[in-house]
């Protein structure tokens, strides 16, 4: 958007200098909230994996415990350019989705693809909850003008967007119809 004289809006995407300490507060409450979130997850991913029955969706597990390991590098990365100590404050509703993870798994007979089902819904709840924290936090880096870290954040938001679409394709060539056949 142009204003006519050549330079760049006053809206753009800075806040006023008033709001900016409240919001950057709002920022590294959310940047702990999802520290916490990625190191559970790092705990929580091999027993879904290893209660996983289809190789893809064992790999595909596997290779997001991989980039969630990343990710958890990529925020203590955040919070050193930020001049922060990594301090993770606890996220209840990661608590809260994998909990509901580990339930699907103990009411879901062991070796079956309706399990497989199970643990693709759960991840893919998972999967939904960081994409709109990352999508959230990425914006709000961008608002408050640190660009670097909206550029982390955005490269964590693609990583989490892949890995939904790939439980999706899962889902769609295989798991679902297996389940499907399934007594």
């Amino acid at each position: 958007m142009s204003n006519g004289t050549g330079s760049e809006p006053k809206f753009k995407t800075k806040t006023s200098a008033g709001a900016q300490p409240a919001l950057m507060k709002l920022f590294l409450d959310s940047l702990r909230d999802i520290y916490w979130a990625e190191n559970h997850l790092v705990k929580a991913l091999p027993k879904m994996m290893q209660s996983a029955t289809a190789e893809k969706l064992s790999a595909a597990i596997a290779n997001h415990l991989e980039e969630t390991t990343e990710q958890v590098s990529r925020l203590e990365q955040i919070f050193e350019l930020l001049g922060e100590e990594a301090i993770a404050k606890k996220c209840d509703a990661m608590e809260g989705l994998s909990k509901e993870g580990e339930v699907i798994v103990e009411s879901t007979e062991e070796g079956t693809a309706t399990r497989d089902v199970g643990i693709i819904l759960a991840s893919q709840k998972i999967e939904h909850y960081e994409i709109a924290t990352y999508g959230g936090l990425t914006q709000l880096a961008a608002t408050l003008g640190l660009e670097d870290i909206a550029d982390l954040l955005a490269l964590t938001l693609a990583e989490e967007k892949q890995a939904d679409e790939l439980l999706t394709e899962i889902a769609e060539n295989s798991v679902n119809y297996d389940a499907a056949e399934e007594v």
